[in-house]
């Protein structure tokens, strides 16, 4: 190991914490010029392939906290990025991109494609598919 590289720890959940971190600020530093972060690009485009729709069920769809989810779409939201389309009175807010939305979740994917073909050429393509295997497994055993 050389003296630059950090040292592993024993717990899993620590270095898959790490890891998680690292490879969110490589997506965020390379969508910064969208104005997004990766978990807002992840919500438009969510909302672009399933919209409308409800949070509950965009947070399923996801699989993400309902809390967090919500907390993540109050700058969407802000910006006119998104807008509740659901009938007054009703309870269940419906979401969708506005136009505004449409525009920079096209804007962000080209980075995020750019990004995508950044780590896939630093780890490699097999290296891809046994991370994303392993990291199913791991999903499946918290559920």
């Amino acid at each position: 190991m050389k003296n630059n590289e950090k040292k592993p720890s024993i717990c899993n959940c620590l270095n898959l914490r790490r890891a998680s971190a690292a490879i969110t600020k490589i997506y965020d530093e390379k969508l910064a010029p969208s104005g997004l972060t990766v978990s807002q690009y992840s919500i438009l485009k969510h909302l672009k392939l399933f919209g409308p729709v409800s949070v509950s069920d965009l947070a399923i769809k996801i699989r993400l906290d309902r809390t967090t989810l919500v907390r993540s779409l109050k700058p969407l939201e802000t910006a006119s990025l998104i807008i509740d389309v659901s009938q007054k009175g009703t309870r269940n807010r419906q979401l969708q991109l506005t136009e505004k939305g449409i525009e920079k979740c096209i804007e962000a994917e080209y980075l995020w494609n750019d990004v995508q073909n950044f780590i896939e050429q630093k780890l490699g393509k097999e290296n891809i598919e046994k991370l994303t295997s392993l990291l199913s497994i791991i999903e499946r055993m918290g559920s």
